[in-house]
């Protein structure tokens, strides 16, 4: 009996590689080659599983080159790159990595909020460049964070997580906005209150996006949004690209419609925006919220559990859609 084949986008740890071979015949990808579109679908066509890093688009046009596929499993929590009806007509279970990584992201989105609000950035460059002459009263002088207001736009696991971080860390008073609100119980553990979404605009020191990109998500921080924001409040994105209109915010951080902005995720990715490569009032990280050793193992390790129970006939552990046998 011959083994289900897969195929590993793009390189993982040797250690994944090697418990997964013990359970299928694996193509994997050890140089880190960012495979064209052509080039994934050579590579796909005679597969049953793909593990995949969340940057590899699941549609129909892939499916219909890949009729052996019966899995996609992201090695990421988003899964915006699955055309989820498509895969659910043509029976393509995908599966996520949830939970595994909620503290780690929800640790580095308040030290893209601190590196923002406190100018971390731009007084290393000061530094680096020799400019360091003597103090100054007002040197880098930034917002404050403790007993200020942070408002969370997305109040899933991470977003729960930041807020905990808020409340109980930095005395901070914690508002957020959501499809709908947290269980009373949770708003409690949380120590945050439901708004609006224009009253937490308006009110937060700090605003913090946490929710997932979908259509109706896209640009939910554009022009009119920035313009309701206080002039001395910081932007972070750490959900996904296009929850934010880049060009947008450029503009209000040039103008200093806002003060600041730490940014882990963008439009266009990898390519960011020139205008924010200009701008010194913005923090700018290549997509590494939940980038610590231990996280993304344990994310690479779950995505090989979704394929191994899902071939062995218990179903996936972490599933996204519904697929009927």
């Amino acid at each position: 009996m011959h083994k289900p084949r897969i195929l590993i986008a793009r390189a993982i740890f040797p250690e994944v590689v090697e418990r997964l071979s013990q359970h299928f015949e694996v193509e994997a990808n050890p140089q880190d080659v960012v495979w064209t579109l052509p080039e994934l679908l050579a590579r796909l066509a005679d597969k049953d599983g793909l593990l995949s890093t969340g940057s590899q688009r699941i549609d129909s046009e892939l499916m219909a080159v890949c009729p052996r596929l019966k899995i996609v499993a992201n090695m990421a929590v988003g899964y915006n790159n699955f055309d989820i009806e498509a895969m659910t007509a043509a029976g393509v279970q995908g599966t996520n990595t949830p939970d595994v990584l909620t503290e780690t992201t929800a640790d580095f989105g308040f030290a893209l909020l601190l590196a923002a609000a406190r100018r971390v950035s731009e007084a290393e460059h000061y530094l680096r460049a020799g400019q360091w002459q003597s103090w100054r009263y007002d040197l880098f002088a930034g917002a404050e964070v403790h007993g200020s207001t942070l408002g969370i736009i997305g109040m899933g696991r991470i977003g729960q997580g930041i807020a905990q971080r808020g409340a109980l860390g930095f005395g901070m008073e914690v508002i957020y906005h959501n499809r709908t609100p947290l269980e009373p119980a949770v708003e409690a553990q949380c120590q945050a209150r439901y708004v609006g979404k224009e009253m937490l605009l308006r009110s937060a020191d700090h605003v913090l996006l946490v929710l997932p990109y979908t259509a109706e998500s896209h640009h939910t921080i554009g022009a009119p949004e920035l313009a309701l924001m206080k002039p001395t409040a910081t932007l972070v994105n750490i959900a996904r690209g296009g929850i934010v209109d880049d060009a947008a915010l450029a503009h209000a951080l040039r103008t200093r419609q806002i003060a600041a902005a730490g940014l882990d995720v963008f439009e266009d990715e990898p390519a960011v925006h020139p205008d924010l490569l200009a701008l010194t009032n913005v923090v700018l990280t290549p997509h590494i919220a939940s980038a610590t050793v231990t996280t993304r193992l344990a994310m690479a390790n779950l995505a090989a559990d979704n394929l191994i129970a899902f071939f062995a006939g218990r179903g996936a552990l972490t599933p996204v859609n519904r697929v009927v046998d």
